[in-house]
C-alpha cells in the first residue's frame, strides 16, 4: 500500500500535464531507435525526445549528438530520475524489460515497452499487474496496428467485405544470414536467454498481435518449435495453431533457415465470399479477391515504421484517446507465443 500511495504521489505532477508535452527517455538507443522509432517522437505532436541511455557511454553520446537529443546517460536510474522526462520508451532487448518498464511506474512515469513485451508471458504478466498496482500507463509496441495497410484490413474485416472468416494461413520463410535479421553469433536475438527464445520470439510478435487485433482472443493454441539446423542455439522452425473465440482458426509457420532462393513473407484471410493476401514484413500491396475480381489496393512506405503508433501513444498518454495496445494485450500475444513455442 505505501508502495501505492507513493507512486500515486509521483504521478500528480504527470496528469496535471494533460494537453502539455511528452518529454521522452529512451532507454536503450540500439539499432531499433536509430530509424523506426527514435526520429518520430519528434515528429508527431506534442512530444520531444529529450534524454536517451545505453550502458556503453560512448554510444549513448553519440546517438544523442546525431539525433540531436539534449542529454544522454550510461544509467538507467539517472534516466528515469531526470525531470525534464515524463514518458519512458523502453527499448532494450527483451530480457531487461521487465525491470526497466516496473522502475519507470515506481517513479510515476507511463511507459511505452517495445516488442516482445517481455521474455516469456510471466514477465510479462508481472508488468500488467505492475500497471494495475500503480495505475501508470503502459503501451506495448506493436506498431502495426495503426499503420494504413493494417488498418484497412481491420475496415474491411469489420465490414465483412469478405463474407465471415473461416480460415487465416500465415508464412513465413527465410534464409540463415538473411537480410531481414542480422544473424551473427552475438546477435541478441538468436540467443534465448536474452530474446526469449529466437527470431520467433523477434518476429511473431508483429504477426501475432496483428492476429488478436483482427480476431480477439485465443479460445485454443498449439504448436511445435525446435532447432532444425543447429547454426545457433535457439529454434528456427515453428508451427502453430489457433482457434480464436471469434471461431476463425490461424495455422503459421515459420522457418528461419530455410534454402537461398526460398523467401517468402505471406497471409491470407480466407472467408465465406471472398479473401486478402498481404505481407507483414515485406511493402507488397494488399490484394482483395471477391466475385471473381482482383482489387489491389497500394500503401505508401512509412519513413518511419512506428510514427503511427507513437502520435497513438502520445494522444493516450495526454488523456486525449484510448490505449492503442494495453499491457494485457500484450500478455495475450505472449502467451500466445510460448504455447505454440510448447514453453511453460
Amino acid at each position: 500500500m505505501k508502495l501505492i500511495h507513493s507512486v500515486l504521489r509521483n504521478c500528480n505532477s504527470f496528469i496535471s500535464m494533460k494537453n502539455k508535452i511528452i518529454n521522452w527517455g529512451i532507454i536503450g538507443c540500439g539499432d531499433v531507435t536509430e530509424v523506426k522509432s527514435g526520429p518520430a517522437f519528434n515528429k508527431v505532436p506534442n512530444s520531444k525526445l529529450v534524454a536517451v541511455m545505453r550502458r556503453n557511454a560512448e554510444k549513448a553520446k553519440d546517438y544523442a549528438q546525431r539525433h540531436g537529443v539534449e542529454k544522454w546517460y550510461s544509467n538507467s536510474d539517472e534516466l528515469i530520475r531526470d525531470p525534464n522526462v515524463n514518458a519512458i520508451y523502453v527499448a532494450t532487448p527483451p530480457l531487461n524489460h521487465e525491470e526497466y518498464a516496473i522502475k519507470a511506474m515506481k517513479a510515476g512515469k507511463p511507459v511505452y515497452i517495445e516488442k516482445p513485451m517481455a521474455i516469456n508471458s510471466v514477465a510479462a504478466e508481472r508488468i500488467e499487474r505492475a500497471t494495475k498496482e500503480t495505475g501508470v500507463k503502459t503501451v506495448i509496441a506493436h506498431y502495426r496496428r495503426q499503420q494504413p495497410l493494417f488498418l484497412k484490413i481491420k475496415e474491411l474485416l469489420e465490414q465483412k467485405t469478405i463474407g465471415d472468416v473461416r480460415f487465416v494461413q500465415m508464412k513465413i520463410f527465410q534464409p540463415h544470414q538473411s537480410g531481414m535479421i542480422a544473424q551473427t553469433e552475438t546477435n541478441w536475438r538468436i540467443d534465448p536467454s536474452i530474446s526469449g527464445g529466437g527470431l520467433f520470439y523477434d518476429l511473431a510478435p508483429h504477426q501475432l498481435d496483428l492476429m488478436h487485433y483482427f480476431f480477439g482472443k485465443a479460445k485454443k493454441i498449439s504448436g511445435i518449435s525446435f532447432n532444425a539446423s543447429g547454426y545457433y542455439n535457439a529454434d528456427d522452425t515453428t508451427s502453430g495453431h489457433i482457434l480464436f473465440e471469434s471461431n476463425v482458426l490461424f495455422n503459421g509457420s515459420w522457418c528461419f533457415t530455410s534454402y537461398a532462393y526460398e523467401r517468402e513473407d505471406h497471409c491470407v484471410i480466407i472467408g465465406s465470399n471472398g479473401k486478402l493476401s498481404f505481407s507483414i514484413f515485406d511493402h507488397n500491396p494488399l490484394i482483395l479477391e471477391k466475385d471473381g475480381k482482383q482489387t489491389v489496393i497500394e500503401f505508401d512506405k512509412l519513413q518511419h515504421v512506428q510514427q503511427p503508433m507513437i502520435q497513438k501513444v502520445v494522444e493516450y498518454f495526454l488523456e486525449q484517446t484510448p490505449n492503442p495496445c494495453s499491457a494485457s494485450e500484450g500478455v495475450e500475444v505472449m502467451k500466445m507465443m510460448d504455447a505454440i513455442a510448447s514453453k511453460f
